[in-house]
């Protein structure tokens, strides 16, 4: 009887780690996005170091878009609870509300490369003002990518393929959301302390 017992107790299948793919690429992607801003970063300081370097103060502007995409998050988040609970007005809403609170952002980073202009710093010149392009470029980027995510989860969330038994979508996108908003606080602190 012993003998019967113990095969059964062998035979049991075992638990594996599984993860969805989709979500997996998304976070060797986040992964290599990582990687791209610290070696810019450590970049950054090692030529700050060598001297020639010219300091500015930031336009207020930058410090308003940061607010705007902070609000972009919350409003982010608020889309994912609604999804979770088959709010479809409220999710609609607050999907909307993050896109086009994404576009301002991006708009208020480009009229921030306008003053930049005007207080005569460029892409091409001191290496200083150069960094703050890249950084700021280079993020304006993946917002624009983030945009892209959030649009295809807005046309699901409008079809009403966003609900609490199919979250994918939206979870990939808060997770990218959230994640650009973290990058652009790390961004935006690190310019402020090293300009």
């Amino acid at each position: 009887m012993e003998s019967v017992h113990q095969y059964k107790v062998d035979k049991e299948p075992q638990e594996t780690l599984a993860m969805d793919p989709m979500k997996f690429i998304l976070w060797l992607f986040l992964v290599s996005i990582i990687m791209l801003f610290a070696s810019q970063t450590s970049a950054y300081l090692v030529r700050r170091a060598e001297g020639n370097w010219l300091e500015f103060e930031m336009p207020k502007i930058f410090w308003y878009s940061t607010v705007v995409l902070l609000l972009s998050s919350i409003a982010m988040q608020w889309a994912y609870f609604s999804a979770k609970k088959d709010q479809f007005k409220q999710l609609k809403i607050a999907i909307s509300i993050t896109f086009v609170l994404g576009l301002v952002f991006l708009a208020m980073q480009f009229e921030g490369w306008k003053q930049l202009v005007s207080m005569n710093v460029y892409f091409v010149g001191n290496p200083s003002g150069s960094f703050f392009y890249v950084f700021t470029g280079l993020h304006g980027f993946h917002i624009i990518s983030g945009l892209i995510v959030l649009f295809f989860s807005w046309m699901a969330a409008f079809r009403l393929n966003v609900h609490a038994k199919n979250l994918r979508k939206i979870q990939i996108c808060v997770t990218y959301w959230h994640f650009l908003d973290i990058l652009w606080l790390y961004l935006f602190v690190f310019l402020l302390t090293f300009n």
